[in-house]
Parts: C-alpha cells; structure tokens; sequence
C-alpha cells in the first residue's frame, strides 16, 4: 500500500485469451480471462447479443465467432447495464432493436457522457480502436421496466430487473426453457465486483432473487462461463460475500468517524488476503470504497464519476 500505483487500469495491457463456448442448446459465452463478457442467444429465427464490448472493432470479433456457429441475423442487442465498458460496440452488430430497462435509459441520459469519458481513460486496452465508436452515445430503441418477454421463434427469452445492484438499471437475460442467464455484472466469477455506481444494501437481495430462478448456467460480466449448478452457486457466493465484505468494513469506519482515506486502507487490508487473486482487484478497491463510504454515510443514490473525479479520488487514495 505504500507504493503508488499506476492510475486504475492503464498498467493492465496484457491481451487476454478469448473463449467461445456453449453452455445451453440457445446460450453461448464469450469470455476473456477476466475482461468483459459477452453473451449470445441463438434462437430459432435471429440472434440477441447480450453486452457489446467497448468498441465496434471489439464487436467485430463476437460477430465472427457467432458467424462461425450461425448465419441467422443479429435482431437484438441487450444492454445489462449503461457502462460504457458494456454498450459503445453497439453499432458492430447491426441489430433491428438495441434493449434495456427505463433506468438505463435514464442513467444514460443522466451520465452517460461523463461515464463515457470516466471509462475510456481508466481502461486503454479495452477501449481498442476507439475510433470506431460512433459519437455520442448508445441509446436503447425499447425499453422496459421489470420484464419483457421475447421470442425467438419458439424459444422463449425473458429480460428481468430483479433488484438494484452493479447499477439500478441491471437487467438479466432468462432463458426459462434451459434455465440459462446472462447476468451482466451482477454476477462474476474470480474477478472483483466494480462498485462505484452500486447499490451495497440491495445487491445480496437482488443475488437472492437471481438464485431464486435456480439457473443451471450462467455467464457472468467478467469470469469463466459457469456451466453448472454448483458453479453458478459459487459465483452468487462470492459476488455476495464480496460486497458484503467491503460494506462491513466500510460501515463499521463510517461509524468510528474515520475519513475516506482510512476507511480505504483498513478495508483493502482486510480484503487483500481473501479477494487480492482475483482479476482487477486493485482497480475496483478505490472506486467501490468510494461509493461504499458514500451509501454508509447517507448518500443512496451514486454520485457521477468523471475522468476528474476519477484522478482525484485515485491520487487521494493511491498516490
């Protein structure tokens, strides 16, 4: 801890293997050893693209690994959530409707530029050609709030808000037939939660109600594809006793009447041994301290995060 690190993902230019993989007779998971997930229904008559990658040259990958498996048309792209991370390859896919719930489309419209700007300076190498990004944002053509059903052909695909967590916004992909769900960042598996913009009181109940479905798999937004049971089970486990983690400990400084800065060093010690193997662990501490502190301390809804926040907030806690 006493050596200054690196601003939050700029040091992390490693280039991840890509895995495409079936875990359901519709559902397929592109994964990247820890950076964000994609995930693919493949119906009876089109293709939904779950979570874009940040960019339509990264788009452009899932499309091919897609084509490799189908030549139905791309009709749909999900947004689980507004992060820009999650939603700029929008455009790579071509998609008839682009889908999220209402609250997306209001974080959107409320920060959309600012988280635009926060994301593509805290992470380089997930931002690949950035160019290709249109300007402006990703607007959903549909929205929804608390479900909707879709068909593809015969198969039935529900999106649900089942509680605040990652965002309000948070919505996942159900496949009831298969019992197969695409989580967003609710759910991840080895790679540490991001919780700046979190609910840290609602998201074990919304777990709950994810696990409520019984899903038999899973892709989480970062981490292996869990293709069991057992597996899904883990990764609602450790995405719960993370969160919960940070918030105890938060809680318990904020009630001490320690500052944000003490605060932030008892809790990565704490959490350094259990949590430190998993993927982008110390790039989230800061911005889930933040926001833990910040829910702790009265503030309920999360406050905006901009490039310059972002520099403050990390010169404070790690310069």
């Amino acid at each position: 801890m006493s050596q200054a690190k690196k601003f939050a993902s700029q040091a992390d230019m490693e280039e991840k293997k890509v895995t495409f993989s079936q875990i359901s007779e519709h559902a397929w998971a592109y994964t990247a050893e820890g950076d964000p997930n994609t995930g693919i229904v493949i119906g009876d008559d089109c293709v939904l693209v779950a979570d874009t990658q940040a960019t339509p040259a990264m788009a452009a990958d899932v499309v091919r690994r897609i084509r490799e498996v189908t030549d139905k048309p791309i009709k749909y792209v999900v947004l689980t959530h507004y992060h820009a991370v999650r939603v700029l390859g929008a455009a790579g896919y071509g998609a008839e409707h682009i889908l999220a719930s209402q609250d997306t489309r209001d974080l959107i419209v409320e920060r959309g530029e600012q988280d635009k700007a926060s994301e593509i300076g805290r992470f380089p190498r997930l931002f690949q050609n950035v160019k290709t990004v249109p300007p402006g944002l990703t607007w959903p053509t549909m929205t929804f709030t608390g479900k909707m059903t879709l068909w593809l052909g015969k198969l039935e695909v529900q999106l649900l808000q089942l509680g605040r967590g990652h965002t309000k916004g948070d919505t996942v992909v159900w496949l009831p037939q298969e019992r197969a769900l695409l989580s967003g960042d609710l759910v991840e598996f080895g790679a540490t939660p991001y919780a700046g913009d979190a609910y840290f009181k609602d998201w074990p109940q919304t777990l709950d109600n994810v696990a409520a479905l019984k899903p038999a798999a899973l892709v989480p937004g970062r981490g292996a594809a869990l293709t069991t049971p057992e597996a899904v089970a883990e990764g609602l486990t450790g995405t719960r006793d993370f969160i919960a983690d940070v918030y105890a400990s938060v809680q318990e400084g904020v009630k001490a009447g320690r500052d944000l800065n003490a605060v932030y060093k008892d809790t990565y010690e704490k959490l350094k041994p259990k949590y430190s193997q998993w993927v982008i662990f110390d790039h989230c501490m800061p911005f889930d301290v933040s926001r833990a502190y910040d829910e702790a301390s009265g503030h309920v809804d999360p406050r905006v995060w901009t490039a310059e926040r972002d520099v403050e907030m990390w010169k404070a806690l790690e310069g």
